[in-house]
Parts: structure tokens; C-alpha cells; sequence
């Protein structure tokens, strides 16, 4: 089983990959805006795991 970040990375790189795919196709998309923002907020949980680097949440 994988830790936490560890899935943090995996869905950021999945998101950020989706949201490249919908900008090639049409960059005025508006499901752009909800990943995006789905994004920041993986982000910064992986930032906040980056602070506590001993928190273990599974």
C-alpha cells in the first residue's frame, strides 16, 4: 500500500496531465477551472506533507 504522499503525487500528475489535455483541445473549456483548482488544492497538500515530513496519514 502506498503512503499518502505518495498518492498526492500520483493524482497531481494525473490532473495535471488531464489539464493539459483539455487545454490542447479547447483552452476556454470550463472544466479547466475546476481542475485547476483541484490541483491547487493537491498541491497544497503535498506541501503540508512536505512540512511534517513524519506524518504518516493513510
Amino acid at each position: 500500500m502506498m503512503d499518502y504522499k505518495n498518492r498526492l503525487e500520483e493524482q497531481i500528475e494525473e490532473l495535471r496531465l488531464r489539464m493539459y489535455e483539455i487545454h490542447n483541445k479547447n483552452s476556454e473549456d470550463t472544466e479547466l477551472l475546476r481542475i485547476s483548482q483541484e490541483l491547487d488544492d493537491l498541491l497544497n497538500r503535498f506541501r503540508e506533507q512536505e512540512s511534517y515530513p513524519c506524518s504518516s496519514q493513510s
